[in-house]
């Protein structure tokens, strides 16, 4: 299934894609897509629903981040070892974890702002797990059964927060609009195999990022179980998996930043895609 949130900025309804490639409103069956409707017991009502029989969404509605309710934002760095031979980072010997703030949340057509006085803003496709049931310090043999599924996610990352105003990662993560999710939350059955999917940048019509997720080194049940030692990961609680080569900051002989104007635009292989409009905060 491929799970979303339709309407306003704030005002978010819980809806599906039919096959028929319609957006149906799913309010009156869930309150939201979050908390007990990520556990499979809920997914399976979902997938009982007789999805023509539900209101149509008009195509032109805004779709918001697909899954509300969130704890942790997570985000994974230097996952892929071409993205740190890149940046001249070493690969890491355990997975980079830092969190984005909550307050990055946007939807997957949504603008995003450009920080005032920003010239290092930087586009990251990736990978994102939701998770359906609570995570605490579970197996890697077990952690894909607290997986509800996949979407996708821009890490918009500004750098010279995020490596040259000392401190944590996180600064240069959590502005506003920073972290776009969606379209849709695909549910864990529709995705064969996690670990090789196609997935791609453009911006503004030119190829940046052209990867795969078979790159990764550190997969995502390896993730799932790593992450839940340190954090319990809650329903609706999301993991972005880092990034394939092709950052603006890795680009030589010189780095490519963002400009108010510039669209964006990315996908992952049955993830669907995203795009966006760089605008000044």
């Amino acid at each position: 299934m491929k799970l979303l949130r339709h309407g306003e900025t704030g005002h978010e309804k819980p809806g599906i894609l039919a096959s028929d490639g319609t957006i149906r409103d799913l309010s009156g069956k869930v309150p939201d897509i979050a908390g007990a409707t990520l556990a499979p017991e809920g997914l399976r009502a979902i997938a009982a629903i007789d999805l023509m029989s539900l209101p149509i969404v008009p195509a032109t509605t805004r779709l918001g981040a697909p899954v509300s309710g969130m704890t942790n934002f997570v985000c994974i760095g230097l996952n892929y070892a071409d993205h740190a031979a890149e940046t001249g980072a070493d690969v890491p010997k355990e997975p980079i974890v830092f969190l984005k703030s909550l307050g990055a949340l946007a939807g997957p057509n949504d603008d995003i702002l450009i920080p005032r006085g920003s010239v290092k803003t930087d586009w990251e496709c990736e990978l994102a797990i939701v998770i359906g049931t609570t995570a605490r310090r579970v197996s890697q043999q077990d952690a894909l059964d607290h997986v509800a599924g996949f979407t996708l996610c821009n890490d918009v990352s500004e750098r010279e927060w995020q490596a040259e105003r000392g401190g944590s990662w996180d600064k240069g993560k959590g502005f506003d609009t920073f972290g776009p999710l969606g379209p849709w939350l695909v549910t864990r059955d529709e995705i064969a195999d996690p670990q090789n999917l196609a997935m791609f940048t453009d911006v503004d019509g030119e190829r940046m990022q052209d990867g795969s997720t078979s790159t990764m080194i550190f997969g995502v049940a390896e993730l799932v179980s790593y992450v839940s030692q340190c954090i319990t990961l809650h329903p609706g609680d999301v993991i972005a998996t880092g990034t394939p080569p092709g950052v603006g900051l890795g680009k030589k002989p010189t780095p490519i930043f963002l400009r108010a104007g510039q669209v964006v635009r990315l996908g992952i292989e049955g993830l669907g895609e995203q795009t966006h409009k760089m605008a000044d905060a």
